[in-house]
């Protein structure tokens, strides 16, 4: 079975024969943040696949507050630029949950949460406990948070 760390090497051998900067560039960058990472503890170690999701996912997600710093700042070709490198990221992540579905999935989990005594804005910590695992890698935090809030002050 060949590992999410080896398919971002292929693709990065891919895209370098193909002549593809944007794609070698960030997938690069993204190898590079693994490699970072693997070394980061006392001991070297290899990622497990779902590690190497959030290191993406990290990647991925500074791509986008990057994007819409030098969008604020009128620079639209370098905010295009992140944004492209963002989608690259994105493919190699799971299928991002739709609005509908993260909804259904933190209803769920407020409902759980009242059931357990849990309710009102003191109930954020125990909904998010219940929710985060179920969305892991699916779902920004923010996305998560703010419609948690939202259905808790319903």
């Amino acid at each position: 079975m060949t590992t999410l760390k080896a398919t971002l090497k292929d693709d990065l051998t891919t895209a370098m024969k193909a002549r593809d900067e944007l794609r070698s560039s960030t997938l690069r960058l993204t190898l590079t943040a693994i490699a970072k990472e693997e070394v980061a503890g006392k001991t070297a170690r290899e990622l497990s696949d779902e590690e190497v999701l959030k290191v993406i996912a990290k990647e991925a997600k500074k791509r986008r507050e990057a994007a819409d710093a030098f969008e604020q700042g009128g620079r639209a070709e370098s905010a295009a630029k992140e944004r492209a490198e963002g989608e690259i990221l994105d493919a190699y992540l799971p299928k991002q949950l739709s609005d509908d579905e993260l909804g259904a999935i933190v209803a769920e989990a407020v409902a759980e949460a009242k059931a357990g005594g849990a309710e009102g804005p003191r109930a954020m910590g125990a909904v998010m406990k219940i929710v985060n695992p179920k969305v892991s890698g699916r779902a920004d935090g923010g996305r998560v948070s703010a419609i948690v809030k939202r259905l808790l002050a319903g």
